[in-house]
């Protein structure tokens, strides 16, 4: 069953929806329906059909647990917590990809890209960042421009170079 909760963190509200542990949609918002847009139709639940929930209930509380966790300085929490997306296969590939740049250490798009195993994909592997609709669980919050700053992030610049300062300072 798919239900969603939302925490107070230092970048803001963050929601996330999760179907029994798994993260769906994830993001620094308390829009619930602007979440929901974000999954692939084929997991996407209806909004009827999604509950709000406490942090602690059993579909919520690991990825809940791990974004706590994340705030309190353990980065690599959140790289722990399973995530379903659908998509293309590259986008699949490199989301899973995305989840193997280690906390601290950002890539460029065309490292990223090249990670894929296919370095003249770099506008393919921005777009997989633009699409990824777990943000945090999904890191695609390190990935910058080839020239180190910062480039785009559905939540906000601020949030981006909160979240790199933060896993810089914890590792």
């Amino acid at each position: 069953m798919t239900s969603t909760t939302t925490l107070e963190t230092p970048d803001g509200p963050f929601t996330l929806l999760a179907d029994d542990g798994v993260v769906l949609a994830s993001g620094w918002t308390d829009d619930v329906d602007a979440l929901l847009t974000l999954i692939h139709p084929d997991l996407r639940p209806a909004r009827a059909d999604v509950p709000t929930v406490p942090a602690s209930d059993a579909g919520v509380a690991v990825p809940a647990d791990a974004v706590l966790a994340y705030y309190a300085g353990e980065v690599d929490a959140v790289g722990r917590v399973p995530v379903r997306q659908r998509s293309g296969p590259y986008r699949e590939h490199a989301w899973q990809v995305l989840r193997d740049v280690p906390a601290g250490d950002p890539v460029t798009y065309t490292e990223y890209a090249h990670r894929t195993g296919r370095p003249a994909a770099v506008r393919a592997a921005a777009g997989a960042c633009a699409r990824n609709a777990a943000a945090l669980f999904v890191p695609c919050h390190r990935v910058l421009r080839s020239d180190g700053t910062l480039g785009g992030f559905r939540y906000g610049l601020p949030i981006k170079e909160s979240l790199l300062a933060r896993e810089r300072a914890a590792v």
